[in-house]
């Protein structure tokens, strides 16, 4: 087993700690008349069963919007605070985690667009410094974006203390307090990724999934735009997208009405730990977004209509390869986003895991059906002596939550497995 942090779709699933607090009975937009119970439509009923299922199964708060074809509906279930039981509420601000790639993608995809930077060019041409010699020559850019580049992830090195897990006599937690307040430089991060042994030969047939592409990618961005890489992405993606509350961090807060997050650590944190206050430097470019579901719905659906990049830049940025995500699963990962297949229609997007949060936002090729989903606990799977992670009621209860949100009452919901 590994350490999967601002994993991959299908890793969302199997992160995880429990955590029981009081039901709450939650909240739901407006569903117009006649959108229930339909072959693939909303189902009001049905998807609140299924957040409270996951609240009931031991995650204390879980909200979500799902649309279908104009109609919307929000809910949320459980406390955002398992002290005084505040409870969630769909509208609330969250981590999101990896789903910052397909924002930083998106971005650099436009540079692409005003011939700023060359998809298949060296990463040397633009940052000879950073990612020096014959490695800065074979790496493209392209190769950063679909996690073909063979640079390790930097995590392990920046958490030292998790590198043992998951034998767990020898691994503790101290690195997540440690850093709590540390303010990395994307510099330091990505010299800990290049001094690590490569993970692959550059432009394989598979890629490894790694934080460390992407915040070489913020640089590159802020190196041909002459802005900090957050800047543009918020005046050019969330900006554009018409976002009202999707931004990067300025601080270990979150601004605005939001959840705590707990981490569990599959079960070395016991009970689970607010991680909601954190400095956010640790993954910059890669993972460190605060949205609503709402805003991200909005994000896809404008992306996958071609309102953000050009037809031909989305064309490039769903051309998937076999990639190993953190976790050790194969996923379809094309430049920024995940390709998900199901009975039901392929769906495109991205999820994401923080400390204490996780978030999967998915939307349908044709742009009609869109969940985007927040739970404030991660990592709830206890590993036996072998460290193999063990099954727990809330893996179940997510997955039926995913193929409500997904495939709504259509015959084939049961056999979805995102």
């Amino acid at each position: 087993m590994r350490l999967v942090l601002c994993g991959s779709v299908a890793a969302l699933g199997v992160c995880a700690g429990m955590v029981t607090a009081a039901a709450s009975p939650g909240d739901a937009g407006p569903v117009p008349a006649g959108s229930a119970r339909t072959s693939a439509g909303l189902d009001p009923a049905e998807l609140k069963s299924a957040l409270d299922g996951v609240h009931g199964a031991g995650v204390p708060g879980v909200f979500a919007e799902v649309r279908d074809d104009g109609r919307t509906w929000r809910g949320a279930s459980g406390v955002a605070d398992v002290t005084t039981g505040r409870p969630v509420r769909s509208d609330m601000r969250h981590r999101v985690g990896s789903v910052t790639k397909t924002f930083t993608a998106a971005a650099v995809m436009q540079q692409v667009e005003r011939g700023r930077i060359g998809l298949d060019a060296p990463i040397a041409d633009y940052l000879p410094q950073l990612v020096p010699g014959e490695r800065g020559r074979k790496i493209t850019v392209r190769m950063l974006l679909n996690n073909t580049s063979g640079i390790p992830d930097y995590l392990p090195h920046a958490f030292p203390s998790l590198r043992a897990f998951p034998s767990l006599p020898d691994v503790s937690t101290e690195s997540l307090d440690d850093n709590r307040f540390r303010t990395f430089r994307p510099g330091e991060l990505i010299a800990m990724g290049l001094s690590a042994p490569p993970v692959g030969e550059p432009g394989g047939p598979t890629g490894v999934y790694s934080n460390t592409n992407w915040l070489i990618l913020g640089e590159l961005l802020e190196e041909v735009t002459g802005v900090p890489a957050e800047e543009y992405i918020t005046r050019n993606v969330i900006e554009r997208a018409g976002l009202r509350h999707t931004g990067f961090p300025t601080g270990p807060r979150i601004e605005g009405p939001h959840s705590r997050l707990y981490e569990s650590f599959y079960g070395l944190i016991d009970p689970p730990r607010d991680y909601s206050v954190y400095d956010m430097s640790w993954v910059g470019t890669g993972a460190a977004l605060v949205s609503t579901m709402e805003d991200l719905n909005r994000f896809y659906a404008r992306l996958l209509d071609g309102r953000i990049v050009s037809r031909s830049s989305l064309a490039e940025m769903q051309r998937t390869i076999p990639v190993r995500a953190l976790d050790g699963s194969m996923i379809q990962y094309g430049l920024g986003l995940h390709r998900v297949e199901t009975p039901c229609g392929t769906f495109w997007g991205h999820d994401g895991t923080v400390w204490g949060a996780g978030t999967m936002s998915l939307t349908r090729a044709d742009g009609k059906r869109q969940m985007s989903v927040a739970i404030n606990l991660i990592r709830w799977n206890k590993p036996d002596a072998s460290g193999k992670p063990q099954p727990h009621p809330i893996d179940g209860a997510i997955k039926s939550l995913y193929q409500q949100a997904m495939c709504g009452g259509s015959s084939t919901a049961a056999e979805t497995t995102p």
